[in-house]
């Protein structure tokens, strides 16, 4: 649980871990997420070959958070330019719920493109951090959904957007990289009826991933996923345009964009997916 305060339990369960990834025989190949690190999927890597986000000094790609935290840049990029109609982050504001590797990371890129960022965190001490060194202005966490902005940034856990905070929020756009920010189906069709853009998550938080991607080809190229990753700028302009042309919310777009994705890609790739 992120939490041990024993490493050598840590490890242990980092091993176990380990062994039931390799039981699946490569069905499923892991990586970082929420409070894990390049050292515990070096543990993983004794005990299975499928694993990715490995340390430099092993081969591997390395901590996969700053890929994730430019491609939700580049995402929110293509969102102020076809909703705010702006053609920089001058002046927008966001609200960034979560600073933890990704959030942290995804608010340095936005103070330095001139973006007005309130954040929050449950670590008061990452809050006094982004204060000191990013000169942002924090809120505790409840009160996130209430500030004013033009972009909410969920970057912390799932579920968040809910029938308690999704009536409270004033932004235009919901752009971020938590995972699962609905907590149902149903609050996309609610967000699009009051006209809030909603960048899908696994649409935008998608740079981590293209990262380590690059990683278990064999061939990590640091240039080459970075680049890929700045896609993201026209798969959200994608996912816009096929919204509007069908009248739909954008958590359906996504997914009729990945079915249609699955649709051509070659068997063998596909059924290694599946």
């Amino acid at each position: 649980d992120g939490k041990e305060h024993d490493s050598s339990i840590r490890a242990a369960r980092f091993r176990a871990f380990g062994r039931y990834v390799e039981s699946m025989g490569g069905r499923y190949i892991t990586a970082e997420d929420v409070g894990t690190k390049t050292s515990d999927m070096h543990i993983i890597r004794s005990q299975t070959r499928y694993v990715t986000g490995l340390p430099r000094e092993d081969g591997g790609s390395g901590d996969p958070s700053p890929m994730t935290a430019y491609g939700v840049l580049r995402g929110i990029q293509a969102l102020v330019e076809d909703v705010l109609d702006k053609d920089s982050l001058a002046g927008v504001r966001v609200a960034v719920q979560g600073l933890g590797k990704v959030g942290m990371g995804l608010v340095r890129h936005l103070v330095q493109g001139g973006a007005i960022v309130t954040a929050t965190d449950i670590n008061t001490e990452s809050r006094h951090q982004a204060e000191q060194e990013l000169g942002i202005e924090t809120v505790n966490p409840e009160a996130i959904y209430d500030v004013p902005c033009d972009i909410f940034s969920p970057c912390a856990l799932g579920a968040i957007i809910n029938d308690d905070t999704i009536l409270r929020l004033t932004c235009r756009i919901i752009a971020g990289a938590a995972n699962n920010q609905l907590a149902e189906p149903r609050h996309a069709d609610i967000l699009h009826e009051q006209h809030i853009v909603h960048a899908v998550d696994y649409v935008i938080n998608a740079g981590g991933l293209i990262n380590v991607s690059y990683e278990a080809e064999g061939c990590y190229d640091e240039a080459a996923a970075r680049a890929k990753t700045s896609t993201i700028y026209y798969t959200i302009q994608n996912l816009l345009d096929l919204a509007r042309t069908e009248k739909i919310n954008t958590n359906h777009a996504a997914m009729l964009m990945a079915q249609n994705a699955l649709r051509h890609t070659p068997v063998e790739l596909r059924e290694a997916v599946l």
